[in-house]
């Protein structure tokens, strides 16, 4: 069977002017600092512009909308996530088992909605389906997926991978933590317990193949 990897960060990223990739920067700056005092959802794309001190013009071309914007300003966040998968320390990246991996990754997502939960809450309902359309969650299917299928070449990895990752929903977090007032402890506990089951089952299947001759 071919190994497949996650995709190097730097791959295809576009180059930009250095002027266009100032500006970048420090509307995603002003962006970040207005989120973090008013929330995000308080916050006005004029505003932005006035705090980084572009025009009106640069912000809405580049973003679009407040949706946009709070996703740019989360993925700068979410990409020290996916370099340390790609090329961090065990059990975070390579390394370690495949069960640990995705025990390890499964803790920093929810560490991550816990820090940024209203970014999340935004950015995943734009429009419908707007999670499952994002470059961030492909790179996380596509790494829950690869650890899947080395944990068991014949699990259905490619629908599982979205199952996994189901429970880490920005709404169903922000309904958990805040309407019902359940602990991040208490959701780190349970997606343990889960992901701990499934690699569980897997090794016990895996076992079970061999009592009976065939091949895991």
């Amino acid at each position: 069977m071919s190994i497949r990897h996650l995709p190097d960060l730097a791959i295809g990223e576009r180059k930009e002017r250095a002027d266009a990739s100032r500006n970048r920067e420090k509307i995603l700056v002003a962006a970040e600092q207005l989120f973090a005092a008013r929330g995000a959802c308080n916050v006005t794309m004029d505003e932005v512009a006035a705090a980084a001190g572009v025009g009106k013009g640069t912000v809405y071309r580049r973003f679009s909308d407040q949706a946009g914007l709070a996703m740019a300003v989360l993925e700068e966040k979410e990409k020290r996530l996916q370099d340390s998968v790609i090329r961090g320390p065990a059990p975070l990246g390579p390394g370690a088992p495949p069960a640990d991996r995705l025990t390890a990754f499964v803790d920093a997502l929810l560490g991550l909605l816990d820090a940024h939960t209203e970014l999340h809450v935004l950015s995943e309902t734009s429009s419908r389906g707007a999670r499952y359309r994002s470059g961030l969650y492909a790179f996380y299917r596509l790494h829950v997926q690869l650890l899947l299928e080395e944990m068991d070449p014949g699990i259905d990895a490619e629908v599982m991978a979205d199952i996994v990752l189901a429970p880490l929903d920005a709404e169903l977090f922000e309904h958990l933590h805040t309407d019902r007032s359940v602990a991040v402890s208490r959701m780190r506990d349970s997606l343990q317990t889960l992901t701990r089951s499934l690699a569980d089952s897997v090794h016990t299947s895996k076992e079970l193949g061999s009592s009976f001759g065939r091949e895991p």
